[in-house]
C-alpha cells in the first residue's frame, strides 16, 4: 500500500550551481520515471541567516512530498543521486521519514533551524531517537540539518513555498483564469486573499511570470491580490516580493 513519504535534501549546489530547489524538482521527476513515487509538491524552507552557518545563498532547503509503496527503493535512488549530482564543495544531506510518522520533536528541530544555529551532531541524534533516515554526502555533511528541518517544516505545515505541485508546471501557466479552471490545472488545495478568505470559484484571476503557492494549515494555497479598478480581471496572482515576505 502507498504510504506518503517526505524526503528533506540541503546543500547540494555551489556559488556556481542550479540550487537545491532544482535538485529536489530533478529528484521528483526520476522517482517518478523510475514508477517509485507519486510526487504530489515539492516546497522550499528558509532557514536561518546567519554569517556563522556556510550556507551558499539563501540557507534553504527541500522537502518532496510524496506516495510510494517502495521505501528502500526510494531511499536507493536518493542515495545515488545526491552524491553524484551535488556539486563540488557541497555539504549535502538527505532525511527521509513517513509523513505520518515525522515527530513533533523533528517538527520543533525545523522551527529552531529558522532561529538558531544548530550542529550535526544534535541533528543525527535526533535522527536516531526518532526513527529518521538521515546521511550526509559530501564535504562537510552538514546538510543533515537541512534536511532534518526540511522534514519537520513541511510536516508542521506552516512554512514554505512550492517549487513544484502536481498539474502543470507552475512556470507555463499565465494568463487570465477563473477560480475554478486554474484550479483544474494545479493541485492545490484553495486560492484566497492575503486574509486567507477564499475567492470564488466564477471569481477571474490572472497569473503573469511567477505563482508560488505557501503551505498554510497543512494546505496548498495560491494568494491572489484584488485588481483595483478593472471589473474584468477582478484578481492577479499575488507577487514575488509579497509572497517572499511571508515564506523566506
Amino acid at each position: 500500500m502507498e504510504k506518503r513519504l517526505l524526503i528533506g535534501i540541503d546543500d547540494t549546489d555551489n556559488a556556481e550551481s542550479r540550487g537545491t530547489g532544482f535538485r529536489a524538482r530533478q529528484l521528483g521527476a526520476l522517482l517518478e520515471a523510475k514508477g517509485l513515487a507519486t510526487v504530489n509538491s515539492i516546497s522550499r524552507h528558509q532557514l536561518l541567516f546567519d554569517r556563522r552557518i556556510p550556507y551558499t545563498s539563501h540557507n534553504s532547503s527541500a522537502c518532496i512530498d510524496l506516495h510510494t509503496s517502495e521505501l528502500e527503493k526510494v531511499i536507493s535512488v536518493c542515495r545515488l543521486f545526491l552524491p553524484e549530482e551535488s556539486a563540488p564543495g557541497s555539504d549535502a544531506g538527505l532525511a527521509v521519514r513517513y509523513y505520518d510518522e515525522v515527530s513533533e520533536t523533528i517538527c520543533d528541530w525545523g522551527k529552531r533551524a529558522k532561529a538558531e544555529i544548530l550542529t550535526q551532531s544534535e541533528a543525527r541524534l535526533l535522527a536516531r531517537n526518532n526513527g529518521v533516515y538521515l546521511e550526509g554526502f559530501t564535504g562537510t555533511e552538514d546538510g543533515v540539518i537541512g534536511s532534518l528541518a526540511a522534514i519537520g517544516l513541511r510536516k508542521a505545515g506552516n512554512d514554505g513555498r512550492c517549487l513544484w505541485v502536481k498539474g502543470k508546471d507552475l512556470r507555463e501557466i499565465s494568463g487570465t483564469f477563473t477560480v475554478a479552471e486554474l484550479l483544474k490545472l494545479v493541485a492545490v488545495d484553495c486560492i484566497t486573499d492575503k486574509n486567507y478568505i477564499r475567492l470564488q470559484n466564477d471569481q477571474r484571476i490572472t497569473v503573469g511570470e511567477w505563482m508560488k503557492p505557501i503551505v498554510k494549515d497543512h494546505k496548498l494555497i495560491i494568494i491572489a491580490e484584488q485588481i483595483q479598478n478593472d471589473q474584468y480581471h477582478e484578481w492577479h496572482v499575488a507577487p514575488k516580493d509579497y509572497i517572499k515576505s511571508i515564506t523566506g
